[in-house]
């Protein structure tokens, strides 16, 4: 009865979602030298953010504040542009938090502290429950039956989590629950994270994604800024305090609702950014950027269709294949296999680009040779460049990965723009 759409729909209208979007993204390295995390274009066509704001959306939550802090005027740009048709006068809203030291000397000193430097603006929407996001993870989630959950299990905080390799789990908040769902252990970061079952080789890990009820996270907040030794953060300290006084609950995140597994990725690495993105040039990526019923909304500039020209017998011919191209991209006598092109990108004559992420209006110029590689927005490849070949050579000029994905950005190339990235 408690899943049933109208309560469900009761229950996501009285939601004030925070997304979570100041990080650095230090882990991206060059890709964040101009962006905060959340604003690096993912997909082809969409921001990262674009997947916890179009969720929100999707899930009937359209109230939404987004907090900014770390080179946010990208990230600020995009969602002025492509996140301004909710309608206020029926209560809809994506609200921008910039750190601002609205109670606070200083700038957002840890997740609970930037909520905590914004809670005037919280109770003033006067919610019965507040969605904790974050800004920097790729996924599709309805969070109207996580929210059902929580009311369900009578909880005070509900923490969303997914299975995740053992080997990996050191990068999220690690968790142990009992036979009823209880969290009794919080460990974030932890060096030597506990499996989920003894001797096994995955953890449960916490997504970043928390549903509080609206008094309770007051009340915690206020008490954690009290905390002179608090690193005023959720995963180290909020949740970790909150576990043995309180009712926290875990819930597993299984899927979009669309039948397909459970797909959620942190995109924090340059290689797992480019894993992620060439995931999508598979015949059936486990995200489905296709699925009308769940749709990823985001803002684009009005390009005209893709177009490849010129078909030679000297090689000289406009292709892609096992790729995605976007809008505006003119494949000018290139060859594109197992790429993912952004849009207004082009690549000129006998030019080959292989296994390669381009984002927006980059030119290749004639006779390159690309492969393995993130090519970073506006980026004017040179005449006969050769990357993604000899990694010694790459490693002199450009960002070589553990993986050996070879990073460029416009300054490598000795390029400096300035436009909004």
């Amino acid at each position: 009865m408690d899943q049933a759409p109208r309560f469900v729909s009761q229950l996501t209208r009285n939601t004030l979602a925070l997304i979570l979007a100041g990080g650095r993204g230090s882990r991206l390295k060059h890709l964040t030298m101009w962006r905060a995390k959340p604003a690096v274009p993912f997909g082809g066509k969409f921001r990262v953010i674009d997947f916890p704001l179009s969720n929100c959306v999707n899930s009937g939550i359209r109230r939404i504040g987004v907090l900014t802090q770390y080179k946010a005027h990208s990230l600020i740009h995009h969602i002025q542009k492509g996140w301004g048709t909710l309608r206020g006068d029926f209560g809809e809203f994506v609200e921008l938090l910039p750190a601002q030291q609205r109670i606070e000397s200083s700038w957002y000193a840890g997740t609970a502290d930037a909520v905590y430097q914004n809670l005037d603006i919280v109770r003033n929407h006067d919610p019965d429950y507040v969605l904790i996001l974050a800004g920097d993870h790729v996924y599709k989630m309805d969070y109207g039956p996580m929210i059902a959950h929580h009311v369900r299990k009578g909880a005070d905080l509900t923490v969303g989590c997914v299975h995740v390799p053992l080997d990996r789990a050191s990068d999220f908040g690690v968790m142990a629950t009992d036979d009823m769902g209880r969290i009794v252990r919080f460990d974030e970061k932890p060096a030597d994270p506990i499996p989920t079952v003894a001797g096994g080789n995955t953890a449960l890990a916490s997504m970043g994604i928390y549903v509080f009820s609206a008094r309770f996270l007051y009340e915690q907040l206020v008490k954690d800024a009290d905390t002179k030794a608090s690193r005023h953060d959720f995963g180290h300290n909020v949740i970790p305090g909150a576990i043995d006084r309180y009712r926290v609950m875990a819930y597993a995140f299984s899927g979009d609702g669309s039948g397909q597994s459970a797909y959620w990725r942190d995109v924090g690495t340059l290689d797992a950014y480019w894993e992620a993105n060439m995931e999508l040039v598979g015949v059936t990526p486990e995200l489905n950027l296709y699925d009308t019923s769940w749709p990823i909304w985001t803002y684009q500039e009005q390009y005209p269709p893709a177009k490849f020209i010129f078909d030679e017998d000297d090689g000289r011919r406009g292709m892609a294949v096992d790729s995605m191209v976007s809008g505006g991209c003119v494949i000018s006598g290139a060859r594109i296999r197992h790429s993912l092109l952004f849009s207004a990108v082009h690549a000129h004559s006998y030019a080959e680009v292989i296994d390669s992420v381009v984002m927006g209006s980059v030119d290749i110029g004639r006779h390159s040779r690309i492969r393995r590689a993130i090519i970073d927005k506006g980026c004017r490849i040179p005449e006969g460049s050769v990357i993604g070949w000899d990694h010694d050579e790459d490693a002199r000029r450009y960002h070589v990965t553990p993986e050996g994905v070879v990073v460029v950005t416009p300054e490598m190339l000795g390029q400096e723009l300035h436009y909004v990235r």
